[in-house]
């Protein structure tokens, strides 16, 4: 029987294991649901109290670790015993998770993980130029029934975001669609995005209501129109 312990440290949740990960080891996975759905994505597994693990159990940690992976987390492990590693050589998962020797040095994993997420991002946002226009748009929540914000303006766009301007209705996180007509063809576009940033009515009262949106789902055809429409205007503007 698989006995399962949480703990948490700063947004990371730890499960302690102790006992058989074999066919009657469910509970594994719906443990690791429930702290998807709670919102928690960076989970790392204790094993150092495991007593064995059978082929049946190496499909459940499967599962879980793929059920972390599609919700777009993280599953790393710790203290892995000897017998264990064995079979996890076997079976080929030492090839795919990440292991660590301490707890220490796997927290520390997460946050570095982190930090070149943020960097590539940054990275991937220099690559692509950003155009200065006024361009009239329709945005509405991906949720049927929900807010929508008719002809409001694009005040900056890239081929990774958009700055829009006019539209209050949004929060942080939630996904939205832009309904965009580029020149010279109108040709209409529909663009999946997240908020990632809304101005403060104080601080920033120009920009306000405004929100910054990060384009998601975005194929290399699309977003390759948004470049060309980018590079066309700005070879109009004045060189500074």
């Amino acid at each position: 029987m698989l006995e399962i312990k949480l703990r948490q440290k700063d947004n990371i949740i730890i499960i302690d294991l102790s006992g058989r990960i074999d066919v009657n080891s469910a509970n594994l996975v719906e443990v690791v649901g429930q702290c998807l759905r709670e919102g928690y994505t960076d989970i790392l597994c204790n094993l150092e109290e495991v007593e064995g693990i059978d082929y049946m159990g190496i499909s459940v940690v499967v599962i879980a670790y793929k059920e972390v992976a599609n919700n777009h987390g993280r599953m790393k492990f710790l203290n892995i015993p000897a017998h264990i590693k064995g079979v996890f050589a076997v079976s080929g998962m030492d090839r795919v998770i990440e292991a660590y020797a301490t707890e220490d040095l796997a927290l520390n994993s997460f946050k570095d993980d982190k930090a070149i997420e943020n960097i590539k991002k940054m990275q991937l946002r220099r690559r692509f130029k950003r155009l200065p226009i006024d361009l009239k748009i329709e945005l509405k929540t991906k949720k049927h029934g929900s807010p929508s914000c008719l002809k409001v303006d694009i005040l900056n766009l890239s081929a990774v975001g958009a700055f829009i301007f006019g539209c209050d209705k949004f929060k942080l996180g939630d996904e939205v669609v832009l309904n965009i007509k580029l020149a010279p063809k109108q040709e209409e576009l529909m663009l999946e995005a997240v908020v990632v940033w809304i101005p403060d009515k104080e601080v920033q009262p120009h920009e306000y209501p405004g929100i910054g949106v990060e384009f998601r789902n975005i194929s290399a055809d699309v977003q390759q129109k948004l470049i060309d429409f980018i590079e066309r205007n700005l070879s109009f503007m004045p060189s500074e």
